[in-house]
C-alpha cells in the first residue's frame, strides 16, 4: 500500500486563509494529526477521518517530538493518508523540515503545503505591510525561542535595515528590547505587538521599542502572540484611515 503523510499549514487561524490545496488534503486524510494552534473549524474538510491531537504550546504539557514521528511513521506504514496538521506554515518554525527529513529517511513519501504565517497575516489585519518602498526593503523572521542558549543575535538584527517579525517572544520581551537597543536600533522605532492573529478575537497594542515592555504589561500581552518591529507598524495609522474613507 502506498504511504504518504501530508506536512499541512493550516494558517494562522481564520479558517478562510486555509489554502485549496490544504482543503484537498484534507479531504482526503484518514488520520489527522493536529496542532493546538489550529483552528478546530477547519476540521470540517475531514469529516470522515480519525483526528489525533498531537499538541505543542510554550508554558504546557506538549506531545514529545519523537511520539509524533513514530505516530506518522506508524500509520503511513498501514497505507494511510496521513495529514501532519500545523498551524501557520509548516516550514517556519513548525517544523515541517525536521519531520520530512526523519520520514524520508525511513521511505516515507511527504508532501508539504504551505500556510500563511501569523506574522504576515497578524500585520495584514493590522494594516501594515511588512515590506513598504522607501521604508522597508526587506522582512526577517525569527523566533526568540531557539534550541541552543545563545538566542537570536539581537544586534545584528538591529543593523539589518529590515522589518523584524518576532514570534514566540511574549515571554522574551526584555532581552528582545534589550538586545535591539544594544544594537543600535532607536527607541522610537515603532512596535505592533499582535495577539491571536487573523482571528475575531485578535488584538493590537502599539508602542515603540523603548516602551514596549511597560506597554505590553499594561496592555496585558498574551501568547499566541507576534511582534513587527520597524517602520512599517506606524503604517498602520495610515491603512486605518483608508479604511474609514
Amino acid at each position: 500500500m502506498s504511504a504518504k503523510v501530508w506536512l499541512v499549514g493550516a494558517g494562522p487561524g481564520d479558517p478562510e486563509l486555509l489554502t485549496l490545496k490544504a482543503v484537498r488534503a484534507l479531504g482526503e486524510a484518514q488520520v489527522v494529526m493536529i496542532d493546538d494552534l489550529v483552528n478546530p473549524a477547519v476540521l470540517e474538510h475531514c469529516p470522515g477521518a480519525r483526528v489525533i491531537r498531537v499538541g505543542k504550546r510554550g508554558g504546557c504539557r506538549s506531545t514529545p517530538q519523537a511520539f509524533i514521528h513514530r505516530l506518522m511513521l506508524r500509520y503511513a506504514r498501514q497505507g494511510k493518508c496521513v495529514v501532519r496538521l500545523k498551524g501557520g506554515d509548516p516550514c517556519i518554525f513548525g517544523r515541517g523540515g525536521e519531520e520530512a527529513q526523519w520520514l524520508a529517511a525511513r521511505g516515507i513519501e511527504t508532501e508539504l503545503v504551505n500556510g500563511i504565517t501569523a506574522g504576515l497575516a497578524g500585520a495584514t489585519r493590522c494594516g501594515i505591510p511588512l515590506t513598504h518602498r522607501g521604508v522597508a526593503r526587506g522582512v526577517t523572521l525569527v523566533t526568540a525561542h531557539t534550541l541552543d542558549d545563545g538566542g537570536p543575535q539581537w544586534p545584528a538584527l538591529a543593523q539589518s535595515g529590515t522589518t523584524l517579525v518576532v514570534y514566540m517572544g511574549v515571554s522574551k520581551l526584555d532581552e528582545v528590547r534589550s538586545g535591539l537597543l544594544a544594537g543600535g536600533m532607536a527607541s522610537e522605532t515603532p512596535v505592533a505587538m499582535i495577539e491571536n492573529a487573523s482571528l475575531p478575537e485578535q488584538r493590537e497594542c502599539r508602542s515603540r521599542l523603548g516602551d514596549m515592555l511597560v506597554d505590553a504589561r499594561t496592555f496585558a500581552l498574551k501568547s499566541p502572540a507576534i511582534l513587527v518591529i520597524g517602520e512599517v507598524a506606524a503604517q498602520a495609522a495610515l491603512a486605518a484611515l483608508q479604511r474609514s474613507a
